[in-house]
């Protein structure tokens, strides 16, 4: 598992995310705070405080160097 930090402060950045990682048959998941939801649910997404940064956990058991590039755009460094 790996886990980045992402920002998601938009809904073009929402919608456009969630059909960047449903093209993979990893699992991931979006924590902020306690809360953990399925991150490829829009509904789930917007029921999150999105002006402040999210970890997003990535289930692969390889590196995910294919997803890691693709997720360039959202990731906070």
């Amino acid at each position: 598992m790996r886990t980045v930090k992402i920002s998601l402060n938009s809904i073009d950045k929402v919608k456009s995310f969630v059909n960047d990682i449903t093209k993979f048959d990893y699992d991931f998941d979006l924590v902020s705070g306690r809360y953990v939801i399925d991150a490829k649910s829009i509904m789930g997404i917007f029921s999150l405080d999105l002006s402040k940064p999210i970890d997003l956990n990535i289930h692969a058991e390889d590196d995910a160097d294919d997803v890691m590039k693709v997720l360039e755009q959202y990731i906070i460094q």
